[in-house]
């Protein structure tokens, strides 16, 4: 992993702000690309916030009609509003999140229907800056470990947890290495005479 980094340079894991706004992102851009979302995403601004995400509030008196010509699904209205509702009542409370263990934050953000393991960790990763979040389950993480380690097909989510322990605990800036590997040019001569051999 060494001639990666080198070859990478120094990471600094960009922290955006979290909140009923961030997981209700993640939620509309879920098994969409990247434009799809962006422009759900900038109709429901338009609908609701008037050019800023409407407040938890908004999705729960939002007629369905208003949600579904903004571009979101039933299920994903669904999810939202079971979102918002638990905001709004204050059953899910943002501010509390930080006095929690990653998995106990993990565990809160599940209950929200429509948000699972992967999403929340992505949540405490980039939302809220915990340094030892290990999404053994995320493609790119799989796939830079394929990378990096040299194995012939994808590796098991335990295999990735392997390897991750080395990283411990510092797990998340090795995730952010392996989806940076994946952006390096294969033929870098910088790399490829430090490429471990293949393995099965």
């Amino acid at each position: 992993m060494g001639a990666w980094i080198r070859r990478i340079g120094p990471c600094e894991i960009e922290r955006s702000p979290g909140g009923f706004r961030a997981l209700a992102r993640a939620i509309i851009f879920q098994q969409v690309s990247g434009a799809a979302g962006t422009s759900i995403y900038r109709r429901v601004c338009t609908a609701g916030g008037r050019g800023s995400f409407p407040k938890a509030s908004w999705f729960l008196e939002a007629p369905l009609e208003t949600l579904r010509t903004s571009g979101l699904s039933p299920q994903k209205s669904t999810y939202l509003r079971d979102l918002a509702h638990r905001v709004d009542s204050g059953e899910l409370d943002f501010g509390h999140l930080g006095a929690l263990s990653d998995e106990e934050v993990i565990e809160e953000l599940t209950q929200v229907h429509g948000v699972g393991r992967w999403t929340a960790q992505m949540y405490l990763l980039f939302h809220m800056g915990r340094p030892n979040v290990l999404p053994t389950g995320d493609l790119g993480v799989r796939k830079g470990v394929q990378r990096v380690y040299g194995y012939r097909s994808l590796p098991s989510e335990g295999t990735v947890r392997r390897h991750g322990r080395r990283w411990d605990p510092f797990c998340s800036l090795g995730s952010y290495y392996m989806w940076r590997s994946l952006e390096i040019d294969p033929q870098d001569q910088a790399i490829s005479q430090e490429i471990p051999p293949a393995r099965s």
